[in-house]
């Protein structure tokens, strides 16, 4: 019988069916950071356990790492308290930690691409919501509370319901200046934050076939913020040869077979789907959110929608969010004054990502009194940027380059915004109080779209700024 992606990798996972009506999922790989772990450590302690399978668990450092203090002790004992406390959990249970000394250190969903750690046709389970960033390999992978990292730690497996399988088809060539950022921010805004509930999102179609491995990455990453569990790509050529010769892919003879294995988890031709969408990639314009939810967005050439012509659920939500984002229906956000510009997030804070903005903004400055950072989402990723001379592109900009970290994206550090300043983020949620202040307000974009507006000093159309055509 054909069979989905997700429906192979379940059952080759599933362990067996409970009582509840639940699976005990076998989880492949394990990635940990000093948030979500020290009180599932504390708990298997407690218990008198040990971490399950060391090998498979994986750790690293991100959320609340400084990106503007590269020395120890760090200036908040909280954030120096919880990387010694990792390290030790780590130590005493003896598991690979990418500490901030190895020059690997990175969010956690960038460290696990770049090591081969992620990998198709397995199952993933991380402390974070953004945990499906690594479906972008043909990986299952779910983000789990802290009391599912414990499950996770002391026995390797995870009780999950199965999902539904949506199949999000993006057909056809891109725009210029629309990128896959705008693609997962217009499915966000079709769909709806609710429309994934109870899904695992499958992408496809040609635009993900062109797609890089850091495109996918950056679609599957937000596939939470549209209530999907999960979202993934098919793994293909591409796949196979962005893993190939990292330090925790196969090697030499095991990798053809790894390969061929691989292979196996796609979609069947024929296979059957609980919902099937599609979607004409021209349509897709620059996209940008007007609210405070990832889902109340719109083209940046577009006015913001009135209340009273939404849905009866959305209207409440959309008037709670023009209070607070100090804005007005019916109005164009483009030219809303910007005081911030954040160009990170395991979203957005991939070499790729950097590249393209470099491209655009070599030669030109950043708006006077605006402030305006970029933080790579791994030391490789900044390392990489400071050989390509990228760094230095945005240091001549008046962009601030700063060390690895989740930064702004949350602000579980000191990267926050401050009263009610307006932040230009590339990040994946502009949520009330997301990025340090409960007063902040924060409007997503892609890339290029955060360097039009510290260019500019507003929202603007990255396509007229730099013009791309």
């Amino acid at each position: 019988m054909a069979k989905t992606l997700f429906q192979k990798v379940w059952d080759a996972h599933a362990v067996r069916l409970l009582p509840n009506g639940q699976t005990q999922l076998f989880i492949g790989t394990h990635l940990i950071h000093e948030v979500t772990s020290p009180q599932a450590f504390g708990m298997i302690r407690d218990l008198g356990l040990k971490v399950r399978y060391p090998h498979r668990t994986f750790a690293t450092v991100d959320h609340i790492v400084p990106t503007n203090e590269l020395r120890e002790p760090y200036s908040d004992p909280i954030a120096q308290e919880m990387i010694e406390a990792l390290r030790k959990n780590t130590r005493d249970h003896g598991i690979r930690f990418f500490d901030t000394n190895t020059g690997a250190q990175g969010i956690v969903h960038m460290v696990g691409p770049e090591q081969g750690i992620t990998q198709p046709g397995t199952t993933i389970a991380c402390g974070d919501s953004h945990t499906a960033t690594h479906g972008a390999f043909g990986a299952i992978a779910f983000g789990i509370g802290t009391t599912q990292v414990r499950d996770v730690l002391a026995t390797q497996t995870l009780a999950l319901s199965p999902l539904k399988v949506r199949r999000i088809e993006v057909n056809g060539a891109l725009a210029p200046g629309v990128y896959a950022k705008d693609v997962i921010l217009h499915i966000i805004r079709l769909l709806g934050v609710n429309g994934g509930l109870g899904y695992a999102y499958e992408y496809a179609g040609s635009t993900f076939d062109n797609f890089s491995l850091e495109e996918r990455m950056t679609v599957c990453n937000m596939s939470i913020e549209g209530g999907a569990r999960c979202g993934y790509v098919n793994p293909d050529q591409k796949t196979f040869d962005y893993l190939k010769g990292r330090p925790h892919a196969p090697k030499a003879a095991e990798w053809d077979a790894a390969v061929a294995r691989w292979r196996s988890f796609a979609s069947d031709p024929g296979c059957a789907y609980d919902d099937i969408v599609r979607i004409d990639a021209a349509s897709i314009r620059p996209t940008v959110t007007w609210g405070i939810t990832p889902g109340q967005a719109i083209f940046i050439d577009e006015a913001m929608p009135v209340p009273a012509t939404l849905k009866d659920g959305d209207r409440a939500t959309a008037e709670e969010a023009y209070r607070h984002m100090k804005l007005a229906p019916g109005l164009p956000i483009k030219g809303t004054k910007v005081d911030v510009a954040f160009l990170g997030s395991c979203t957005n804070g991939r070499i790729s990502d950097l590249r393209e903005v470099a491209r655009h903004l070599k030669g030109r400055k950043v708006k006077a009194g605006l402030k305006a950072i970029v933080v790579p989402g791994s030391q490789i990723t900044a390392a990489q940027a400071e050989k390509e001379g990228l760094a230095e592109v945005f240091r001549d900009a008046g962009f601030e380059w700063r060390g690895a970290g989740c930064s702004m994206c949350l602000a579980m550090n000191p990267d926050k915004l401050v009263g009610d300043q307006l932040c230009a983020s590339s990040s994946n949620r502009n949520f009330k109080g997301r990025q340090g202040s409960i007063t902040g307000r924060t409007v997503l974009m892609s890339p290029l779209m955060v360097a039009a507006a510290a260019i500019t000093g507003e929202v603007a159309d990255a396509r007229e700024v730099f013009g791309i055509r």
